[in-house]
């Protein structure tokens, strides 16, 4: 099977526009037709995982923490007040690149528009669900 496109943009055999490398994680800006503002950065752990759900523990916070290192870069450097992070893991999440990738987006007073789900979603689950979650860590 072929590499994902984010493992052959981290091996070097597609270009990038990087914005940080490290060990574990590395930072780089979306193809121009999709950045949702201007600085929009997508934060990838080097390993090859497809989900949130099976991401190592050292990927996944090499991972956010440079999330986190983008997001104070874009307040600095391009004086955004705001920051949106968007992950979608597996299919029905909306996921397009089947590697684990964060969107780090900078926001301003300006920008008129959201980055959240516009509509509450529509499924059903019987009983309480918060409740049902919290039995998974007992």
């Amino acid at each position: 099977m072929e590499p994902c496109v984010f493992c052959r943009i981290i091996a070097g055999d597609e270009p990038a526009v990087w914005v940080e490398r490290d060990e574990h994680a590395v930072a780089f800006a979306p193809l121009p037709a999709s950045a949702l503002a201007p600085g929009h950065t997508l934060v990838v752990p080097v390993e090859h995982t497809d989900d949130l759900l099976r991401a190592r523990p050292v990927a996944l916070a090499a991972t956010t923490a440079l999330a986190q290192r983008v997001a104070r870069a874009q307040r600095a450097a391009l004086g955004a007040t705001g920051t949106v992070l968007l992950q979608a893991s597996g299919a029905d999440a909306g996921q397009s690149v089947r590697h684990l990738h964060f969107h780090v987006v900078p926001c301003w007073p300006d920008d008129d528009t959201t980055h959240w789900p516009e509509q509450r979603s529509a499924h059903v689950v019987e009983g309480n669900a918060h409740a049902a979650l919290a039995e998974m860590f007992e």
